[in-house]
């Protein structure tokens, strides 16, 4: 049985050496960071983990330390508040990659729903859904990711996460992975004849 434990336990088994081998390079893009633009090396925000649990996410910061004074939470890829190291990093998807310390802490795991603030779940339209995604530890990689997160409609983004925890799986997992990495590479989401009976529309 692919259990909560289990899943957990390999994602933490995974994400130490990738850690361990990356760890050069994350000293260079917080350098470059640093060089860019003033603030922090990291951005570091309050999502909502498994049964409702608060944890602190934590991201390479991708914009202007104080972008998020403005009140506006999400960002369009021209939003002048992304600095110039910051646009090249969330374009290869690199700002994510601190949240393999928050693996290893416990609060998420390799695959699984994406971590949302707690005000995403204030909608009426997705309270049942925000509720289930609540039942497992939020993922670094999701399906949104694979499918295209800014192509995904933002409603349509909790029913991928309600698929998956219901056809939750080890090979499940393992197809997540693969596509994830072309994902990145095209820089876009994977739909094509190629996925069209591994995962859902």
């Amino acid at each position: 049985m692919y259990s909560e434990k289990i899943q957990h336990i390999l994602s933490v088994m995974v994400t130490i050496p990738v850690l361990l081998v990356c760890l050069p390079f994350f000293i260079v893009i917080a350098l470059l960071i640093k060089a860019d633009s003033k603030g922090s090396v990291l951005f570091i925000q309050e999502r909502i983990g498994k049964n409702g649990k608060k944890f602190k996410l934590l991201k390479f910061r991708s914009m202007l330390n104080d972008a998020h004074d403005t009140g506006i939470e999400d960002a369009s890829e021209k939003d002048p508040r992304i600095t110039k190291v910051g646009k090249f990093i969330r374009e290869w998807t690199i700002d994510e990659f601190p949240q393999l310390l928050n693996i290893i802490s416990g609060d998420m795991n390799l695959i699984g729903p994406r971590p949302m603030p707690e005000y995403e779940g204030n909608n009426k339209k997705i309270r049942k859904l925000w509720e289930e995604r609540k039942k497992i530890r939020p993922g670094l990689i999701s399906m949104v990711d694979i499918k295209g997160r800014n192509l995904v409609p933002w409603e349509k983004r909790f029913e991928y996460d309600a698929w998956y925890i219901k056809n939750k799986s080890f090979f499940l997992d393992l197809k997540i992975l693969f596509f994830a990495v072309f994902a990145v590479l095209s820089r876009k989401g994977v739909y094509g004849e190629n996925e069209k009976n591994i995962l859902p529309k």
